[in-house]
């Protein structure tokens, strides 16, 4: 039996703007109809169709009555929990700002998966996440090793990761140990620029307090004081994980994150981050946290293209 009702909504502008594009994916997603009225949203379906999509609406104007960024991806998400009965959960915990950017962006956890994570860094001295392309491991690992340095909980961040390609044999490359590391740094650099600005971002590397190495030069180090970020985690040989988890000194906080989809090792090779969160997801102090395809805050068909390779995946297996 159908049934049809007027939700009345405080941001019926923003919610209608754009064609209807956000109306139209609740509409997709649920089988009902969903128009934009003057006096409201009207929507028409089956009255479970019909209620989900007005508790979709209203968690999409209270979003944007708190001022927080919605977008195609984030409707479609707020749909997916929906369905999952899981939205009542993501709309009662406030989603604090990590920090804002220069630009004025708020950078604070988009997904139920990505509050864990950060949550997890806030409480643990060592977090171990992996997680597809696009679900924010590297991004909000930066992001609270920024917010670290800024509070002062540690005096400089060290950004590493292996470089694979190059065998950790990087001295055929011109110039200093930086640049011969930067090719594999670009997306912590494309991070820091935008949560830090190109001037504070370039005058700490100057000064030390932001520190990029291959993974190869951690070997011996003892490093006190610090916010340390290895990515590309899934890149990294057993030994090398063992090597690089136990530099962390005094004060220092470690954040490891990785792709185990995206394994660059010779075939045969057991990587270091799978079984680090195999070996160490008991011990106190240390977090050990897994990122969905329901993460992926990119453009919506990045997350169609790993699900559709995951789907073929479990065909093989």
């Amino acid at each position: 039996m159908n049934e049809e009702l007027v939700l009345h909504v405080d941001h019926l502008f923003e919610i209608a703007s754009s064609n209807c594009a956000w109306l139209k994916i609740v509409s997709e997603i649920f089988g009902c109809e969903v128009v934009a009225l003057d006096s409201g949203i009207a929507i028409k379906g089956s009255a479970d169709d019909v209620h989900k999509a007005e508790t979709v609406i209203s968690a999409m104007d209270k979003i944007l009555g708190k001022k927080e960024q919605l977008d195609l991806l984030s409707v479609r998400y707020l749909c997916l929990l929906e369905n999952e009965n899981r939205l009542s959960d993501f709309m009662a915990d406030e989603d604090p700002v990590i920090l804002t950017t220069p630009s004025g962006r708020s950078v604070r956890a988009k997904t139920l998966g990505q509050r864990v994570y950060v949550d997890a860094m806030s409480k643990n001295d060592v977090v171990i996440c992996k997680g597809p392309a696009g679900s924010g491991k590297t991004f909000l690992g930066v992001a609270m090793a920024v917010l670290a340095l800024r509070n002062r909980s540690v005096s400089r961040i060290i950004l590493t990761r292996p470089a694979v390609e190059a065998g950790e044999k990087l001295g055929y490359l011109p110039g200093d140990i930086e640049e011969k590391v930067d090719p594999y740094m670009r997306p912590i650099y494309d991070a820091l620029l935008e949560l830090m600005g190109r001037e504070a971002f370039e005058r700490n590397l100057e000064r030390g307090i932001i520190e990029v190495s291959p993974l190869a030069y951690m070997r011996g180090r003892n490093l006190d004081d610090s916010f340390i970020l290895l990515d590309e985690a899934q890149n990294t040989t057993i030994e090398q994980m063992m090597m690089f988890l136990t530099r962390m000194g005094m004060n220092s906080r470690v954040c490891v994150c990785g792709d185990t989809t995206q394994i660059d090792l010779p075939s045969g090779y057991p990587n270091g981050l799978d079984d680090a969160m195999r070996v160490l997801r008991d011990i106190s102090g240390i977090s050990t946290v897994s990122l969905q395809e329901t993460d992926i805050v990119r453009n919506p068909l990045v997350q169609k293209i790993i699900m559709a390779y995951n789907a073929r995946e479990r065909r093989r297996s």
